[in-house]
């Protein structure tokens, strides 16, 4: 162990005692401590390591999941074991921090821990700056999740360079079977043909723009506010010789012309936009489309559930910065309020759970690798990002929609046929 404490004020309670009342105990899990210390079964799957003073000074700061999570980004805490099943082991706090009552009990156990090793946050949080939601803060935010490292992501992502969640045609689909087919299910609802003008917005590596041009003959254009994607999609794009079809920008959508495509496609970027934009961004969409063009917005929901709608501390510092989740009727009436007639929508909360578990078997298999190219401290939070977020689609803390609109011809048709693929129409 590291960081051991070598002189201890001894008015303080046994740490792994005072874990204990706030992560609860479990079968599964057992917590050691710097102190000697120790709580939960001598069998369990998993051990929570208190290894350094510092991870207790950090729960003062920040008693709650994010104070947690800054001890394990440091090293601070560390798990023997899987670190799904630990998570899984104390799930009240993973999803939904500690309560308050609980927060105020264990900063006034661990006080003096903290006046003797605070310490600032780890450098790796974000910190964007300017007007919420303004352009140059948007692109800071989208910059610090996805400017990482595109050789990073294809240790994560594997292949298909795909960030968003896939569509299992089967439980033992892989992660590239899982990938192609939600591809093939956004190209389905949208229906697209030879010669459909695509705009797929927040477009990450260009796996839809890809897609389009190659399997349906698509004139597509991406676009991104990450340099990194728009520059590693536009290369594979040019390596497949899609040039003639296929393009990747690096542009903020609210900068492209109204009424010049047939199709939008919007795979996880809504996440992005902030509430107080959502009316307009489905307004600009919808302005962007030719009469009787589809819309299909697929993005990470929130079920309404108004104890606990702001992003969890640890995603909001670490992973998506400013990134805000809405119920999914506040979608569906956003897009319909903007001029859309909504057609279909979807639920597909456990694939997406599917998907983390790929992701997260991905990183940790290319591990070494991952922690050459970005650093420990970035790997951990990914793995723990990933492993959270798997924990939150299974348990319903939060969803993943696709919702498909069209906006109507002036007679009021909208071309779609009685019933489609897939039952959507």
């Amino acid at each position: 162990m590291t960081g051991v404490l070598e002189r201890r004020d001894t008015t303080t309670e046994p740490v792994a005692g005072i874990l204990s009342r706030v992560i609860g105990r479990a079968p599964d899990l057992r917590v050691e401590a710097f102190d000697g210390s120790h709580s939960g079964p001598d069998d369990a799957s998993v051990t929570l390591r208190v290894d350094s003073p510092r991870a207790l000074a950090r729960l003062v700061s920040a008693p709650g999941s994010l104070g947690l999570a800054r001890a394990y980004v440091t090293q601070e805490i560390d798990i023997d074991g899987d670190l799904y099943t630990a998570l899984s082991a104390m799930a009240e706090v993973t999803l939904h921090s500690i309560p308050r009552r609980e927060q105020l009990w264990l900063a006034r156990r661990l006080l003096p821990y903290w006046r003797e090793h605070r310490m600032p946050p780890p450098d790796l949080e974000a910190r964007p700056r300017g007007l919420l939601h303004s352009k140059r803060r948007d692109s800071q935010a989208i910059s610090h999740h996805y400017d990482v490292s595109n050789r990073f992501y294809e240790f994560v992502l594997g292949e298909s360079m795909t960030y968003t969640c896939a569509a299992y045609p089967h439980a033992d689909a892989t992660l590239e079977e899982a990938q192609a087919n939600k591809y093939a299910l956004v190209a389905a609802k949208l229906d697209l043909q030879p010669g459909t003008a695509l705009l797929d917005v927040g477009c990450g590596w260009g796996g839809m723009v890809r897609h389009a041009a190659a399997e349906h003959g698509v004139k597509a254009l991406g676009v991104t506010l990450s340099r990194e994607q728009a520059a590693w999609g536009q290369a594979e794009i040019e390596r497949q010789g899609l040039g003639g079809l296929a393009e990747i920008r690096h542009l903020d959508y609210r900068d492209l012309p109204d009424g010049a495509f047939d199709a939008v496609s919007s795979i996880g970027l809504t996440e992005h936009i902030g509430k107080a934009n959502i009316d307009t961004y489905f307004r600009a969409m919808q302005a962007k489309l030719r009469p009787g063009g589809r819309m299909l917005n697929h993005c990470i929901t929130q079920p309404y559930k108004p104890d606990h709608r702001n992003t969890d501390p640890f995603i909001h510092r670490y992973v998506f910065p400013d990134g805000e989740l809405e119920p999914i009727g506040t979608l569906v009436t956003a897009m319909n309020e903007a001029g859309f007639e909504i057609r279909h929508a979807e639920n597909l909360r456990e694939h997406y759970a599917l998907t983390l578990r790929d992701w997260g078997t991905n990183l940790d298999r290319n591990w070494t690798d991952a922690v050459a190219e970005v650093g420990i401290g970035r790997a951990r939070v990914w793995r723990l990002y990933m492993a959270a977020c798997r924990l939150g689609f299974e348990l319903n803390n939060i969803q993943l929609h696709q919702v498909l609109g069209v906006k109507l011809h002036a007679d009021g048709s909208a071309g779609f046929p009685l019933r489609g693929e897939h039952g959507a129409y």
